[in-house]
């Protein structure tokens, strides 16, 4: 089992500089690569570069340049060489399945926060002193960094990674570790459905409200944002500390939303994986129902548009991110497998239309005549549509249980 440990890193005026140049030469490689890539299938008979070939230039670009690249370790230059052929790898997968192509681009400076080291002791060392009380990893090129390290890693470490948020310095560690003992069974079950109203409604009739975190800090974001865009046409070479305050102040406040958002997930998932044996919800596919809505051309009027519900859909595309279902269902599943339990995952099709009881079973848009009530035009039955929708997950996921026994 691997999992990720990130820890708040303390580096000293030269080590954060130091850091800073690393993260700037790996970016100047990665763009190096792909203008390589570019060049060559232009201009030299659509020629493909592989990842093979540029790994191998390697050892003549450290010579070449060794102030920015020679000082670097080896394999966090492999890695990033690494980076841009899954880049290229999405690339080509998505053009092959129809989708939108997105080819890989060219990072700035700012962009590029992230340096991989493939394995420890390579280039860098995790826990570099243990006989120091201060924890601490070393970086070739960057020496010894004191790590803020809250809780132990548990297992082997596998992979180092740098990480730059903002003005923060982060080293994000995976390690590999044995299957933990399960938690004790509890016996129970039950199903959720997410949602808007509510973040989460089970099928016992509990909820969990929605925080809206966003939401909350939308009126100073807005503020931010609208300071920010006073400098519209600033050149790089000529931008002042004003400017680097104003885009760290939004840089700033996205990350404190996201911190939330992730703090909320955290606790939520834990309190499901810690009362239930067996979590089902629904399979969602949260990319899709974010898709914004295609144009509808007016047939009488060239070159204009009929109403296509856009902005209706812009609000609801807002709601659905500021939850946060898909960093949740995520921490969910990796909660439930630390914790040995068993979470499943089911056809959200007409869950809050269909009619709990087991006698019944009438399916109808009808049956769901607003937001939150379920009312049965066979039975009479009434509910909350939400309940409704989590005991009909829970029917669904012990049915597929039933089915694929473990």
């Amino acid at each position: 089992m691997i999992r990720a440990y990130k820890f708040l890193m303390r580096p000293t005026v030269g080590q954060a500089q130091a850091l800073g140049e690393m993260l700037r030469d790996h970016c100047s490689l990665y763009n190096g690569a792909l203008q390589e890539r570019r060049d060559a299938y232009r201009h030299v008979s659509k020629t493909s570069v592989t990842y093979g070939m540029q790994s191998a230039q390697l050892k003549d670009i450290r010579v070449f340049d060794p102030q920015q690249q020679g000082r670097w370790s080896f394999s966090s230059q492999q890695a990033t060489l690494r980076r841009l052929d899954r880049a290229f790898a999405a690339f080509f997968r998505r053009v092959k399945s129809g989708g939108t192509p997105g080819y890989p681009r060219f990072r700035g400076v700012s962009w590029f926060d992230m340096v991989e080291f493939p394995r420890d002791g390579d280039g860098c060392r995790w826990d570099s002193t243990p006989h120091d009380p201060v924890t601490r990893v070393r970086f070739q090129g960057v020496g010894h960094v004191k790590v803020n390290q809250h809780r132990a890693v548990v297992g082997r470490v596998k992979t180092v990674s740098v990480k730059r948020e903002g003005r923060r310095w982060f080293v994000v560690v995976t390690a590999e570790r044995e299957r933990p003992e399960p938690l004790p069974s509890t016996g129970r079950v039950v199903g959720i459905d997410l949602g808007i109203a509510n973040f989460l409604a089970d099928s016992g009739g509990g909820f969990v409200p929605n925080p809206r975190h966003g939401q909350t800090a939308a009126a100073r974001l807005e503020a931010a944002q609208q300071a920010l865009s006073r400098f519209p046409w600033v050149r790089r070479d000529k931008r002042g500390r004003n400017h680097q305050r104003a885009v760290e102040k939004v840089a700033a406040l996205y990350g404190k939303v996201r911190r939330q958002r992730l703090d909320h997930a955290h606790k939520t998932a834990l309190d499901l994986v810690r009362a239930h044996d067996f979590i089902a919800h629904e399979d969602l596919k949260i990319r899709n129902m974010t898709r914004t809505p295609a144009p509808n051309p007016d047939p009488d009027q060239p070159g204009a548009f009929l109403p296509n519900g856009a902005a209706a859909k812009a609000g609801l595309n807002k709601s659905i991110n500021d939850a946060g279902w898909g960093v949740f269902l995520t921490i969910l599943h990796a909660k439930a497998e630390s914790a040995g339990r068993e979470v499943v995952a089911v056809d959200p099709r007409n869950t809050s239309r269909t009619c709990p009881r087991p006698e019944c079973g009438h399916v109808a848009r009808e049956n769901r005549p607003t937001q939150e009530k379920f009312h049965c035009r066979s039975c009479g039955h009434t509910a909350h549509a939400d309940t409704v929708a989590a005991v009909n997950v829970l029917r669904a996921g012990l049915v597929r249980r039933k089915a694929n026994p473990a």
